[in-house]
């Protein structure tokens, strides 16, 4: 039976600062560093292994994966890094602190950009300090200036059909550790979540979700492996 483990990296530094984060490259916080520790500990003393790991192009979720398998003593395993798998564009929300962004534009809007399906925020401005499209990790990539949830399901599924569910099949137990819209994206695939309500599920950081796969990948269940 296939086993998919997913994991949001632990807390960032700008999670500890409530701000937008998106596809700049923040790293974990010590929180978040200690989740991982946990998550990895958990994972290995409840019998887990695991045969491939997949993973964003962004140190806060390549830092879990590797706090992760270091607690499991599987350092060693394969690991892939796709930017397919990055956090959804927040545009040019990015940097900001959403409690100033909500005194600035009111709290309907704010909403609007952080929980509809297909709306996304404003694009990031012209020489933004955040701007990545000129980031080495990115070469030959179109970089979006904003994305919405919609927008992020759109390359992450076809990145999970193409490259993790073929392992899957393959009888190969898989670990992906990625941010909270990239994950979300993807649970709404296996699971058939509708617009409306995958916007308002929420992913807890460096909590592993445990999924048990019949052999065509369907959902037979989905737990996480531990109450905090």
């Amino acid at each position: 039976m296939p086993t998919l483990v997913l994991l949001r990296h632990g807390q960032s530094q700008w999670n500890l600062e409530n701000r937008f984060t998106g596809w700049w490259d923040v790293d974990l916080s010590p929180t978040g560093v200690e989740e991982a520790r946990l998550a990895g500990s958990q994972l290995r003393e409840k019998g887990f292994d695991f045969d491939s790991c997949f993973t964003s192009v962004l140190t806060r979720a390549i830092r879990t994966l590797h706090l992760v398998l270091h607690e499991m003593d599987r350092l060693w395993l394969p690991v892939t890094k796709d930017w397919r798998l990055n956090e959804r564009h927040y545009g040019g929300l990015t940097g900001f602190n959403k409690q100033e962004m909500t005194d600035k534009v009111g709290a309907e809007q704010v909403k609007i950009w952080r929980r509809s399906f297909d709306i996304p925020p404003p694009p990031l401005e012209a020489l933004s300090q955040y701007d990545v499209s000129q980031d080495r990790r990115y070469a030959g990539i179109a970089v979006p200036q904003t994305e919405s949830l919609k927008d992020t399901i759109a390359r992450a599924v076809p990145y999970y059909e193409a490259e993790i569910a073929p392992v899957l099949k393959a009888g190969k137990r898989v670990l992906i550790t990625a941010h909270g819209n990239s994950l979300r994206g993807i649970m709404k695939y296996l699971e058939g979540i509708s617009d409306d309500d995958i916007v308002g599920l929420e992913i807890p950081t460096g909590k592993p979700i445990v999924y048990d796969l019949a052999e065509d990948l369907s959902v037979i269940r989905r737990s996480y492996l531990y109450e905090a």
